[in-house]
């Protein structure tokens, strides 16, 4: 097994404490309740699967960590800077709605 890069070991290491503290959820919502499903959604997210493309974990890395870069602004900073890059219907979003628009664009 290759070694894992800083990031990669944080982004595990965040996603298994989820799983731990019981607030990790699937992409449809339902609470994860498998350590095995754990660990495959903490290796996708970091970019660390063996079942996907170099190029496809260097891309799921980045959503990644570009999703909690953003989680950590405040509601005004990112309707800013969705001023800034002129995103269509950003005054009626939500905090969660501008993040994803954001990460779009």
């Amino acid at each position: 097994m290759a070694k894992q890069s800083k990031p990669q070991r944080e982004t595990i290491e965040r996603v298994m404490r989820e799983f731990k503290e019981g607030e990790l959820e699937t992409s449809r919502g339902t609470p994860v309740r498998s350590q095995r499903q754990a660990v495959a959604i903490a290796l996708h997210e970091a970019g660390a699967s063996r079942d996907e493309t170099p190029a496809r974990n260097r891309q799921n890395l980045r959503r990644t960590k570009a999703r909690e870069q953003d989680s950590g602004q405040s509601k005004a900073a990112l309707m800013a800077e969705a001023r800034r890059r002129n995103i269509p219907g950003r005054s009626s979003m939500d905090k969660a709605a501008l993040v994803r628009a954001l990460n779009a664009h």
